[in-house]
């Protein structure tokens, strides 16, 4: 069962999750005018796509994160690379706006944490994102249209690559 194009149902919906656009954006584009465009872009895909949106197969939420991240990849690859010099490695004030916690100011490793994730590619953030919201591998598996082996697997990976960055960085006084 999908769901009717009901402007006021989208946007309850919408307002209930924005703070899932804002982190998509604020993971995704370096300047505050390319978040602005990236939620407005999201905002207007989101929209589009609403009338397709099942809920007996997805939470809304979930839905809004593949929309979300495609919308944000997408416009990656539109200028040419997902290396784009508009990105930036994420640091604390991209999330000041989305989080709750206090700023990472004494803690060396979290501070390193966020740079490590800035540098990933742009599918490995998004997994990155998802896990770091404590989503379930099969929640994630759907957003990112992958398997859910596939999921542990690709975490695994950027876990071991985390970990040799921060006991090299470490070792070297870093």
């Amino acid at each position: 069962m999908t769901v009717h194009a009901d402007p006021q149902r989208f946007q309850s919906l919408l307002r209930e999750h924005e703070r899932i656009v804002l982190k998509v954006a604020s993971l995704y584009a370096r300047q505050a005018e390319d978040r602005r465009d990236l939620v407005q872009e999201i905002g207007l895909q989101a929209w589009r796509s609403f009338g397709r949106f099942d809920p007996g197969k997805a939470k809304f939420s979930t839905w809004l994160y593949r929309v979300a991240l495609n919308v944000a990849i997408s416009q990656l690859r539109k200028r040419g690379s997902v290396q784009d010099d508009r990105l930036e490695p994420l640091d604390w004030h991209h999330l000041e706006s989305v989080g709750d916690a206090t700023p990472p100011d004494a803690d060396e490793r979290l501070v390193a944490l966020y740079a490590f994730i800035g540098r990933l590619g742009a599918f490995d953030r998004a997994l990155i994102l998802l896990y770091l919201e404590d989503r379930s591998h099969a929640e994630m598996a759907q957003v990112l249209g992958i398997s859910e082996t596939n999921v542990a697997t690709k975490i695994g990976r950027i876990k071991q690559k985390l970990r040799g960055q921060m006991t090299g960085a470490a070792s070297t006084g870093a």
